[in-house]
């Protein structure tokens, strides 16, 4: 009896050793059978994509280290640059009738649309140097705080390689994932791309309308308000001010003002839902109070540093243009 336990716990662990070895990538077995149930993917495809996806180092060393996790004060020098300000206006000058035409389609304002792609990818001149199966493969299996979420991606751009007919292996984009001129990830590709141009297919790399037109319904879809301002300059805040402020508006104008918060809210109502913004300047707390819009471009980037380096951007740009 001892020699068949000793027999059938040797077995076991050989044929453990067997599926990690068979294994591309820790969980792959598991990750597959989600796929498969949740998406109706291929078998064959899924193992031949993730047998070629490779671990890369320099990918979870950059999302280790996101700009967004400076200060305000380093983090807004990447993007309010003479430079940067220069070329949305000049992108906006080449694309005038296209800029206007999605504007009006989806209500959102044209220096809205051109900095956010000024800030993701320098309005289409860096649109990501790492394979997409690369970087989803590294952090959906070797970034464990997030692993649920890109491992999700990927299944998600697996099933969008079918859909717009990309070739699967080639695809490049950010150390993240993100794909094309305004850095959609795959789940918002397939959710809010659009096809502007009427081709049939929506290519957010090499037609410029379905890539601005994309960009513009993402925040048509989470619920853009037109004519609507952004944020309001603070003059005054309490220094003992004790409060939570979310980043999605709780309070209203009303609220903030309730608080000893001096706010410049122009004509707007008082019950406008609003948070209160602080920002780490080089010389202490900055102030701005957000609205429903700045909310809504941190659909795109979860972080308030992205959402206002978007917003100034676009006001340098809309100003520049003028």
């Amino acid at each position: 009896m001892k020699h068949n336990w000793i027999l059938i716990v040797g077995l076991a662990l050989w044929l453990t050793a067997a599926v990690a070895a068979e294994e591309p990538h820790p969980g792959a077995e598991e990750f597959i059978a989600r796929a498969i149930a949740k998406h109706g993917l291929d078998e064959a495809l899924i193992r031949t994509v993730l047998a070629d996806a490779s671990y890369q180092q320099s990918i979870i060393d950059a999302i280790s280290r996101p700009a967004e996790a400076r200060p305000w004060y380093q983090y807004r020098p990447i993007f309010m640059t003479e430079t940067r300000i220069a070329g949305g206006v000049e992108f906006w000058r080449a694309n005038a009738d296209l800029l206007t035409d999605v504007a009006v389609r989806f209500g959102v304002p044209v220096e809205v649309i051109v900095a956010i792609v000024g800030v993701e990818t320098n309005y289409g001149m860096n649109t990501g140097s790492f394979r997409v199966i690369d970087a989803l493969a590294t952090l959906g299996f070797y970034f464990p705080r997030r692993a649920d979420f890109f491992a999700s991606e990927l299944a998600h751009f697996l099933v969008l390689a079918a859909e717009e007919n990309l070739p699967i292996h080639e695809v490049r984009g950010s150390y993240a994932g993100a794909m094309g001129i305004g850095q959609f990830i795959p789940s918002s590709y397939r959710a809010y791309a659009v096809d502007f141009d009427g081709t049939g297919r929506r290519d957010l790399w090499r037609s410029l309308p379905d890539a601005l037109g994309s960009v513009a319904n993402y925040l048509a879809e989470h619920r853009w308000l037109q004519d609507q301002p952004i944020v309001l300059a603070v003059d005054y805040v309490p220094a003992d001010l004790d409060e939570n402020f979310p980043i999605r508006p709780r309070h209203t104008l009303a609220d903030l003002a309730a608080l000893g918060i001096e706010i410049e809210t122009g004509e707007l109502p008082d019950q406008t839902p609003a948070t209160l913004i602080e920002l780490e300047g080089a010389d202490g707390p900055e102030y701005w109070v957000g609205l429903n819009n700045f909310y809504v471009i941190t659909r795109y980037n979860r972080s308030p540093l992205y959402a206002m380096a978007v917003t100034q951007l676009a006001e340098a740009i809309r100003e520049g243009a003028e």
